[in-house]
């Protein structure tokens, strides 16, 4: 479960944050490391020429706040490594250059092997060692990230058949020209479609990289990193407002994923399971079967804890009434909020912010 944290309006206290921070470092990794290394989560970094800064930095910022106490930013929980010919530098499209640190052999060391594409006129402009690492990557069943025009890059080589691609709806008709073969879609901030994971770019990055990390290293790492990375008290209507607590499986099942992102969608006025079904172009039944085999919970289970989880990170990030964020969560009113909060928390919305507030007070 993920511990967020509650903002003051004026000067925060300093140590009453830092041990929040630090009760969020003492949670436990869901996944062991499933590559070598004591990593719970190991990436790969290829840049192409002119690649956006905001990318690389959205990718490692996340993963470095997740990887250790504190903000000592030691690559512990996770670790990151620029790949291509060492002692070269890779000029981005800001004309900042970012130094490679490690050469493309064993992509097998990595969980993913993420491309960061740069401006278009520039896909050609790499080594071919570099498309080559992607196929020996491909063959080693490491999972490959486009960022960015990276989903560009993967295509070219021949790494997205049969796959769909998310891209930015400012590239939407550059990929139709390229690859009108190739489906896309531009309405999502990432998309999962088995071993292949591509992303519009931007501020969506740091979508994918909680995604990734809450996967492997805990929702209570993507807790961390979400605190650290955003500034603004209230922000429901922010990028990340609807990660912050929900710490879903970490399944591979592309319909489940549809399932739960449209569910995160609509948490004030909630859809009925079968209009969710309905969507995703499969019946009731067949949603529940999946559901069931995948989290263990029916989709109403799941949805109503969907819920929960995010009214739970309003009340301990935010000073709203408990009536609005019962609302805002979809409940009717808020007793009926109070009553299944206390039956999954274990305490009172009420309690539970009492309890915060007196820690911060000490």
């Amino acid at each position: 479960m993920i511990e967020y944290l509650r903002h003051s309006d004026g000067a925060e206290n300093g140590t009453s944050q830092a041990s929040l921070v630090d009760g969020l470092d003492h949670g436990q990794a869901r996944h062991p490391p499933t590559r070598r290394g004591t990593a719970e989560l190991s990436i790969g970094i290829m840049l192409w020429p002119r690649f956006p800064l905001l990318s690389l930095s959205g990718l490692t910022d996340a993963l470095r706040h997740a990887a250790d106490t504190g903000d000592q930013s030691r690559p512990i929980r996770c670790q990151w490594k620029v790949l291509g010919t060492p002692g070269q530098r890779v000029i981005s499209s800001s004309g900042l250059d970012v130094p490679i640190d490690s050469e493309l052999a064993d992509p097998e060391r990595f969980d993913y092997i993420v491309v960061i594409g740069g401006l278009l006129d520039s896909i050609e402009a790499v080594p071919k060692t570099y498309p080559a690492f992607l196929h020996q990557a491909a063959a080693a069943q490491v999972p490959l990230i486009g960022l960015c025009t990276g989903s560009f890059v993967l295509a070219r080589h021949g790494l997205m058949e049969g796959r769909t691609a998310c891209v930015h709806a400012y590239h939407g008709d550059d990929w139709k020209h390229r690859f009108p073969t190739l489906r896309f879609v531009i309405n999502r901030d990432f998309l999962i479609d088995r071993d292949r994971i591509t992303c519009a770019g931007g501020v969506s990055v740091i979508e994918l990289a909680l995604h990734l990390i809450g996967m492997h290293c805990g929702p209570d790492r993507a807790g961390k990193v979400v605190h650290q990375m955003t500034v603004a008290k209230n922000t429901s209507n922010s990028f990340v407002d609807r990660r912050k607590a929900l710490g879903y499986a970490s399944s591979s099942n592309r319909r489940l994923h549809e399932a739960v992102m449209l569910m995160e969608k609509h948490m004030a006025q909630p859809l009925d399971i079968e209009a969710i079904a309905h969507l995703l172009g499969t019946s009731k039944r067949q949603l529940e079967r999946l559901f069931v085999a995948e989290t263990n919970n029916s989709p109403a289970q799941f949805y109503r804890q969907v819920r929960l989880r995010f009214g739970r990170w309003l009340l301990v990030s935010s000073d709203r009434q408990i009536g609005e964020i019962a609302f805002e969560c979809g409940f009717a009113d808020a007793p009926h909020f109070i009553r299944h909060f206390q039956s999954m928390f274990g305490m009172s919305p009420g309690k539970l912010r009492k309890a915060l507030m007196q820690q911060e007070g000490k």
